[in-house]
């Protein structure tokens, strides 16, 4: 009998959660701390084990961003990013973000088994500050032409700069989920996709990187490359809910990606980025 009234408990708070979060669209952000990483060249805010929610080049310091012509197998991809790094001499500790690409999108529970994989390799290069990953990550699934295996798409690190110009940073790519929470009864209007739905899903999306653009001490002004990645139609509301909202940085438009969120059953993810250089590799 008590088994049932915690199991009934338990579904009253979950349902009320997901109220809360349906009336308060925008809430997605929850004010984190921003660390600094001297071995690194930048600061991050606190994320969860396998990502950081930003990172933000130090003062002498800024990001360069890295994408490889197709992505390469993770495994490949690891080693390609160690060669570059050591190529370029700088540590691994200058490693601030990843992009991954999926064959499809993980169930929550195959999620957390892929992460307990990735963080592994982050943890044998020795980039963890006091326990805590401060690499920015973004993990998509591509719906047409996904590669066959998890994949690496593009990176991010850190070289010593002697521009005054604006600061350079790095949005983690984030969904329609509260930040440190991987609970699929957190998800936005879950399992909806009406237009009102995607709607409301958008709006919560752009609060948490607002959020995270301002706790890295930048503004959408900054931003150079904003990435949505959705497989479906936002164009009613793209630009009160999304063009809008980014200010200066909607000069640039906006790159969308015909592709899934990493997790069944989430449906719009965005992240963004300001850098001054951006390379191409060949795989």
């Amino acid at each position: 009998m008590f088994g049932g009234l915690d199991a009934t408990a338990a579904a009253v708070a979950r349902k009320l959660r997901r109220v809360m979060l349906n009336l308060m669209p925008q809430s997605g952000y929850r004010g984190k701390m921003l660390i600094a990483n001297p071995r690194g060249g930048y600061s991050f805010i606190k994320g969860i084990a396998p990502y950081s929610g930003g990172v933000v080049a130090a003062d002498g310091f800024e990001i360069v961003h890295a994408c490889f012509r197709q992505p390469v197998p993770l495994k490949q991809g690891f080693d390609r990013v160690t060669a570059h790094l050591g190529e370029i001499k700088r540590p691994m500790q200058a490693l601030c973000g990843m992009e991954l690409r999926s064959p499809r999108p993980f169930s929550f529970q195959g999620f957390n088994d892929f992460n307990a994989g990735y963080v592994g390799v982050l943890k044998s290069w020795d980039v963890f500050l006091d326990g805590v990953n401060p690499i920015a990550r973004t993990n998509v699934a591509p719906e047409i032409g996904a590669p066959a295996e998890p994949s690496l798409y593009g990176f991010s690190y850190t070289v010593p700069s002697q521009s005054t110009g604006a600061k350079t940073f790095v949005v983690a790519g984030g969904g329609e989920l509260p930040e440190g929470s991987l609970d699929p009864h957190d998800v936005v209007r879950r399992g909806e996709t009406s237009n009102d739905a995607l709607r409301a899903k958008t709006k919560f999306v752009m609060g948490l990187m607002t959020g995270r653009v301002k706790e890295l001490g930048v503004t959408w002004d900054l931003a150079t490359v904003t990435e949505i990645y959705t497989v479906h139609s936002i164009c009613s509301f793209l630009a009160d809910e999304i063009v809008k909202p980014m200010a200066g940085g909607a000069l640039h438009g906006m790159l969308w990606h015909y592709s899934r969120p990493p997790i069944v059953s989430i449906e719009y993810e965005m992240d963004l980025r300001g850098c001054r250089r951006e390379l191409v590799l060949e795989v």
